[in-house]
């Protein structure tokens, strides 16, 4: 346990030195905080809708990820348009990203559902502290801390939707920027394109299946995939089970406490080999979505 601490330690130390670029953070519960991850989402929920999401990967392990996201969006007036904002910050180690972006989304019906297609811009800022570093295994590379200082990017992303189907392509991060500034193409933040579907199922008048889909490809990496399906019980509570390539089985439970409160909760239990070095992912979720007088909170909201 010892040994593995002190590398992952020492990983982080390469990570804010770029010998990797630290990329985009993961979600389980994905399916019900799609906007972090597809601009082209933003204002679908109906009404000005808040997700706050923390999620502790590995527990047990000494620097292993953090990541944190509120997300804020809502339609305009003719529902036409969809304006969002998005804040993450996300740490592995020694190093922290933090990014907040812009979204703004225009939809149009589409067959019998509707096509939303969004771009987004912000900036994202990385730092390192190398003085967290473990003190018994220095490494003269690693001796100042860094701060890239704020680097622009933009994304896109189109999602298709009716009332029990959704389809989505995006990519959150189109520049392809280096941290360090050095030239290195090794230590540049990679492109990372997402693929997501679900579709919901009537088993009875009080049950729905719904299976969902999300494929990642990041240049340079294999091509990763979530596969999950969650039973919604009388539209108040989502149970639901994933497997995650490379990485782990989860366990998911969502509570729709009224029309407007969602909370959501997930377990990951590391399949890789971690496995026997931590305790597994812990993810929490919660969703806001406010009722105007003028307008009507969709009951129920499936995604």
């Amino acid at each position: 346990m010892k040994n593995l601490k002190l590398s992952l330690i020492v990983l982080s130390g390469l990570l804010a030195s770029g010998v990797f670029a630290q990329q985009q953070a993961m979600f389980t519960q994905y399916m019900f905080n799609a906007v972090a991850i597809n601009p082209g989402v933003v204002g679908t929920h109906k009404s000005l809708s808040v997700t706050a999401l923390l999620r502790e990967q590995w527990v047990g392990i000494e620097g292993a990820p953090s990541t944190q996201t509120l997300s804020v969006h809502s339609p305009l007036l003719n529902d036409r348009v969809g304006l969002g904002l998005l804040f993450v910050n996300d740490q592995i180690g020694i190093t922290r990203q933090n990014s907040l972006f812009g979204a703004y989304a225009y939809r149009v019906n589409f067959g019998s559902g509707t096509l939303s297609l969004g771009l987004q811009a912000g900036f994202s800022n990385y730092k390192s502290n190398q003085n967290e570093l473990n003190p018994n295994n220095p490494d003269m590379s690693l001796t100042e801390n860094y701060n890239s200082g704020l680097k622009p990017n933009f994304g896109s992303g189109a999602y298709f939707y009716t009332d029990r189907l959704y389809l989505g392509f995006s990519v959150p991060m189109l520049v392809n920027h280096n941290f360090f500034d050095d030239g290195d193409s090794g230590k540049d933040q990679r492109k990372h394109y997402f693929m997501m579907a679900g579709y919901v199922i009537p088993l009875s008048s009080s049950l729905m299946l719904k299976p969902n889909i999300l494929v990642k490809g990041v240049e340079g990496a294999p091509v990763e995939f979530d596969l999950n399906a969650n039973l919604l019980i009388e539209q108040i509570i989502w149970v639901g089970v994933s497997y995650r390539s490379f990485d782990s089985i989860d366990a998911l439970l969502e509570l729709q406490i009224n029309s407007q409160l969602k909370l959501g909760y997930a377990h990951d239990f590391t399949t890789s080999d971690l496995k026997r070095a931590n305790r597994g992912t812990h993810e929490i979720m919660l969703n806001y979505v406010f009722a105007f007088k003028n307008k009507k909170t969709i009951t129920p909201r499936y995604f």
